[in-house]
């Protein structure tokens, strides 16, 4: 599938999903719109206090995560293409009175940079669910994130984990589990018509077909560090923000998981950093100082850093 292809199919999709997801039976806005709004736990539990932070939420959707963010404190920029998410999340800024500190731009992931010319602008890069899959060119999304980081500057991601993500309803499984459907080390565009909506399974989107792609876990980590960013921490969960699959049950604290065993993960968080010392001044021991790949001329600059 060319590019303009994968754009324009993509776009629709996306435009037909947020329709959904503003319409009755879509998003709960409720806890936002009473000034209380809450991320899923996962998030709750890792991302920290934002309060005076700088944060860009790349392909933010309809902004109800964005504006959470600010109802904390953060200055927000939400970036997403699509037109009708984009102006809901403007509309629902303005209503909460948060259009002083909550921004949203409506352009192509790709094209970030042009969109908002910003470079090294932001304390926190955001990417939540759902994301990685429309992107074909990862060590271009990690480029991208690095650009927008300061020094110091770190990478928030949370993602439905790629090992379950080989797995789906539409290919059924034994004993009421999902199946095969696309393979882990998939390289090719996956093309499918999508019967349903994640939020709201009553509704079909009303251009169904979307077009993503496989990104096993070492390839994120392997972008991520081509973009000159440092791992600082992974996990995995075997709980997910929303019912990937019909055998998974919701639990008391709203994630969704297998009722009888964690079969396998089925998300994954990192956190991941831009160093505050040039790439040449970090080692695997961390930044700071010259590790073991640094220039000839490194020495002289050892001997005149104080000790640890």
């Amino acid at each position: 599938m060319t590019d303009p292809d994968w754009r324009a199919t993509n776009r629709a999709h996306w435009e037909s999903l947020a329709a959904i997801h503003l319409a009755p039976g879509g998003y709960d806005l409720s806890a936002l719109r009473a000034g209380a709004g809450r991320l899923d736990p996962i998030l709750e539990a890792e991302l920290g206090p934002v309060a005076g932070l700088r944060v860009l939420h790349l392909q933010c959707h309809i902004g109800d995560e964005t504006l959470t963010l600010a109802q904390r404190g953060a200055t927000v920029t939400g970036l997403d293409a699509s037109a009708i998410a984009i102006g809901a999340a403007r509309r629902l800024a303005a209503e909460l009175g948060l259009s002083d500190r909550a921004h949203f731009v409506e352009a192509d992931l790709y094209r970030a940079a042009e969109a908002l010319p910003e470079p090294g602008g932001f304390d926190l890069v955001l990417v939540t669910w759902g994301s990685l899959c429309w992107l074909p060119d990862l060590a271009g999304w990690a480029r991208i994130v690095a650009g927008f980081l300061r020094p110091g500057g770190r990478l928030h991601l949370a993602e439905g984990h790629p090992a379950a993500l080989v797995f789906d309803d539409r290919a059924p499984g034994a004993a009421g589990k999902p199946g095969w459907l696309v393979p882990y080390f998939e390289r090719e565009a996956v093309v499918l018509e999508e019967e349903a909506d994640y939020a709201n399974p009553a509704a079909r989107p009303a251009a169904a077909r979307s077009v993503t792609w496989m990104h096993p876990l070492s390839a994120v980590v392997g972008a991520l560090r081509g973009a000159g960013l440092a791992l600082d921490w992974l996990h995995e969960h075997p709980r997910v923000a929303w019912r990937m699959f019909r055998a998974l049950e919701r639990d008391a604290d709203g994630l969704w998981a297998f009722p009888d065993r964690p079969w396998l993960p089925l998300a994954y968080s990192l956190g991941a950093s831009r160093p505050l010392w040039p790439a040449w001044q970090c080692s695997d021991f961390g930044c700071g100082r010259p590790g073991p790949a640094s220039p000839p001329w490194s020495g002289l600059r050892r001997r005149a850093m104080p000790p640890s």
